[in-house]
């Protein structure tokens, strides 16, 4: 069976494996990205990277069917040109080409991360099985991926899947694209914990004053515990989501939307309100045809993704 490398550039850490052609990792390698030591120098990781995973395959990297790539980036996948990494402080730079020159002209493609991710999942998690899935990941931001078919739909300028920065509070705080009221500054874990902190700072009362420090976590946790403040920004939070994933859902009408990321880790705490709030705003029909599933590749689907960017299709 054919192999490929999979690397998913993150803005703290680069991960890397081995993949099967039908999305099995062989062997894995995680390392500190840096990103503020330039862009060179990450680039340098990356392809060093590569060469220690292709070593510990036992393969010259000739062997190996192609290397995928996923980027938290806006790029151009045909060039593998990254006009801009917000998280890596990267501007204008011709990743594809640098990464040759490291490497040599091997088979190489490159996408953003949420792309490659939605692809991982579709190919060898929670959507399994189906030709047509929506991914939506929930971290420190909202990425989501679109396939159609088996094929990642890009859009005319590689904007296609940007579910995060749908606008859902035109007057609402302001989202680090320049725009105000974005899915992402509401449902990502960093809006969660920016709602907390403004209830907090407003004076409501609330057993989160406790905490040392919060993440989506400990909100869910308190949120469970019957604590208002956390509940309400929870019920919000979700609620939105289930909001623009119905409108995104009754424009696509994929057969599952699969859940991933830091804030998925919540589980039936987050499934079971965002079902029912799908179900709120979409169409019935749609709703009878769409499955919400967690994501099941976990922090791996950048990785198994980009690898099989080169089965993307089949």
């Amino acid at each position: 069976m054919r192999q490929f490398i999979g690397i998913d550039i993150g803005g703290t850490t680069i991960k890397g494996a081995v993949v099967t052609g039908d999305g099995r990792m062989r062997s894995r390698i995680e390392r500190d990205t840096s990103p503020e030591l330039g862009a060179d120098r990450v680039i340098d990781s990356i392809a060093g990277l590569v060469r220690d995973l292709a070593q510990g395959a036992g393969l010259s990297l000739t062997e190996f069917a192609g290397l995928g790539f996923g980027v938290p980036a806006f790029l151009d996948a045909e060039t593998g040109y990254v006009e801009t990494a917000v998280n890596l402080g990267w501007h204008n730079v011709p990743l594809l080409g640098e990464l040759q020159q490291r490497l040599g002209q091997l088979p190489m493609r490159i996408d953003n991360d949420a792309n490659v991710a939605a692809l991982g999942e579709a190919r060898a998690g929670g959507g399994l099985g189906a030709r047509d899935v929506l991914c939506v990941t929930l971290g420190t931001g909202v990425g989501g991926g679109v396939i159609i078919d088996g094929k990642i739909v890009r859009g005319a300028s590689g904007m296609g899947g940007e579910i995060g920065h749908v606008t859902l509070e035109p007057d609402g705080r302001c989202c680090n694209c320049g725009r105000r009221g974005c899915l992402e500054t509401i449902s990502s874990a960093t809006g969660i914990v920016a709602a907390v902190n403004a209830r907090l700072a407003a004076g409501h009362p609330s057993s989160l004053r406790q905490e040392a420090a919060l993440s989506t976590r400990v909100i869910f946790d308190h949120a469970a515990k019957g604590d208002e403040v956390a509940s309400a920004v929870i019920a919000y939070a979700i609620d939105r989501l289930g909001l623009a994933l119905a409108n995104v859902g009754t424009t696509l009408n994929p057969q599952v939307i699969v859940i991933g990321g830091g804030v998925s880790q919540a589980g039936e705490a987050l499934l079971l309100p965002l079902r029912e709030a799908f179900a709120n705003y979409a169409l019935p029909r749609v709703v009878r045809g769409t499955k919400i599933e967690l994501a099941t590749l976990g922090n791996d689907a950048g990785v198994v993704g980009a690898a099989l960017l080169f089965m993307e299709g089949h």
